[in-house]
């Protein structure tokens, strides 16, 4: 991710996620820091002159995912075959002082794909835990916003240059506004992208409103994994997350829509979450309220019980839970920001 004060983005990530300084890194143009938590690691760089990349990034996006690693056993094939494939080559692929070997190729909008090759017999994920008790234990997937038109072409890319494969598509309404969504999930099922344009057939929404403040297609969430999501919003509360709410009528009709197996509707109600099922089991979710000064990505907190993509009905209503934050109305009064 590039970031405009690094202290400050470091900061917020160790105090209110859990996340710890696993390494940092400078040059003439930039000062990084690897956080982790886990086996997730979150890179985040300042660009100290106009020379780096991050510098335009920044200019024109504010603070946002920048490139997304993805791990590879051979980045010398996994490269050729995504060049040849028509992937954009960003940077040849190189070995670095500490033995790991990368390659960049283009993704969406501004956003690239390092390869990463790398030993893992030697790596402790677990030696990088945050404070307290939360654990977040993945990246689930990123959600991506596409400009209108955009969706159908990325979707074949991904499939062509990348090998990922669609598990999973909607056309999701939500009163005057509708969106167009498509999953893809890399060959492993370790890397997952849900893809979102919004349909231009309907009222502009907050698709629309992302990729006009984000100035161009990006990542709006990203979705970490937790193994008690119950748990995990009530300790990221405390530490100052503040989450999107939802309006208690949500809960009155969840208990005639799911018979819930883990978690109380007490529970979902007090802390907000969101739940469905599909065919595999149950999943619950809930968006935290952005803080970008844009408003543009924010982030999500999921846990599956056994269910593996979304349910319809939740989408509608993570949907519906994000215009609120997005207008600021409800019928129980403003939305909190």
């Amino acid at each position: 991710m590039y970031v405009a004060n690094l202290e400050v983005a470091a900061s917020g990530w160790m105090d209110k996620y859990g996340f710890s300084v696993a390494s940092t890194d400078r040059s003439a143009d930039h000062r990084s820091v690897t956080l982790r938590q886990g086996p997730i690691a979150l890179v985040l760089t300042e660009p100290t002159s106009d020379r780096h990349p991050g510098a335009t990034y920044l200019q024109t996006h504010g603070d946002g995912v920048a490139d997304i690693g993805l791990r590879t056993p051979d980045v010398a094939a996994a490269f050729e075959a995504a060049v040849k494939a028509g992937a954009e080559a960003i940077r040849e692929p190189a070995e670095r002082a500490d033995s790991v070997i990368t390659a960049t190729v283009g993704g969406f909008g501004d956003v690239v794909h390092t390869l990463i090759q790398r030993d893992v017999t030697g790596e402790a994920p677990e030696a990088f835990r945050g404070r307290g008790a939360l654990e977040l234990l993945a990246i689930d997937h990123f959600a991506v916003c596409l400009n209108a038109g955009d969706l159908g072409p990325t979707v074949a890319y991904y499939e062509r240059a990348l090998g990922f494969k669609q598990i999973f598509e909607e056309h999701i309404v939500v009163g005057a506004q509708a969106m167009n969504s498509t999953v893809v999930q890399s060959a492993s099922g370790s890397v997952t992208l849900t893809l979102i344009e919004p349909d231009k057939t309907a009222d502009p929404g907050q698709i629309d409103d992302f990729i006009k403040e984000h100035h161009g297609s990006g990542v709006q969430h990203i979705a970490f994994t937790s193994a008690d999501a119950v748990r995990a919003v009530k300790e990221l509360s405390a530490r100052g997350v503040e989450f999107l709410k939802t309006p208690d009528a949500y809960y009155d009709l969840l208990g005639e829509r799911i018979e819930l197996e883990t978690h109380s509707l007490d529970d979902l109600r007090e802390t907000k979450l969101l739940a469905d099922e599909d065919h595999g089991g149950q999943l619950f979710q809930i968006f935290t309220a952005s803080t970008h000064p844009r408003k543009t990505i924010f982030f999500e907190i999921i846990e599956r019980q056994g269910a593996g993509t979304f349910g319809s009905s939740n989408i509608k209503a993570l949907y519906e839970a994000v215009e609120l934050e997005r207008t600021g109305q409800s019928k129980l009064g403003p939305a909190r920001r």
